[in-house]
């Protein structure tokens, strides 16, 4: 068995992948990353419902370094991934992250500002959004989703009734920091987990249609 350790830095240049077999442990690879949103608790607690809940046709929209892409594609039940992200650095983080996964050929890449590149349906779809409001002189798009924090996930929320299949959910991570009202944007909205910090909540909901 080959184990993957991803690194990344805070570097926002070019993205930096380098393989490497660590001297004390010659069957784990070290991959270091730069200039890709860093998995964080975030990404952790979605990162446990798509090993639970996730199945046949499956989408991890703004796929990022690719975790749940790669979590996806590794269950037996899951027949395809499909992996998208306007960051084509993003993109290219992710199919590394697959490739030393074993799971690339179970993910279709493609680039993609929200659904604007996407056909089809899913069983599944993922995403770990841009949720936090934006600050001024401070735009890095891998967290700041607009001035309330919740124009991306607006926009996603809107499209993504298009690709849905019926009975099918979407899994949706975000924050007590983000300025979400209570429209429920015509899902049936139901919280599946949570986790406090002092400065926040982190959520994961489950979004079905009406």
């Amino acid at each position: 068995m080959i184990w993957v350790i991803f690194l990344f830095s805070e570097s926002r240049g070019r993205i930096n992948i380098t393989p490497a077999t660590t001297p004390i442990y010659p069957s784990v690879v070290v991959v270091a990353l730069d200039s890709v949103y860093r998995p964080g608790e975030d990404s952790y607690l979605l990162q446990g419902f798509v090993e639970r809940l996730a199945s046949g046709r499956v989408l991890d929209m703004g796929t990022g370094s690719g975790i749940q892409a790669v979590t996806a594609a590794g269950k037996v039940n899951v027949t395809q991934v499909v992996a998208a992200d306007i960051n084509t650095e993003a993109l290219e983080a992710a199919k590394r992250r697959a490739e030393y996964s074993g799971v690339l050929h179970k993910i279709t890449f493609i680039r993609s500002d929200l659904f604007e590149n996407v056909k089809g349906f899913f069983d599944w779809i993922i995403f770990n959004p841009p949720y936090l409001p934006s600050e001024e002189g401070l735009e890095d798009p891998t967290w700041a989703g607009g001035e309330r924090g919740t124009e991306v996930i607006e926009r996603f929320l809107a499209a993504a009734k298009d690709h849905l299949l019926p009975g099918s959910s979407i899994l949706l991570v975000y924050s007590s920091e983000t300025g979400l009202t209570g429209d429920k944007f015509g899902y049936e909205w139901e919280i599946i987990g949570e986790k406090h910090f002092f400065f926040e909540t982190l959520y994961c909901a489950r979004l079905s249609l009406s």
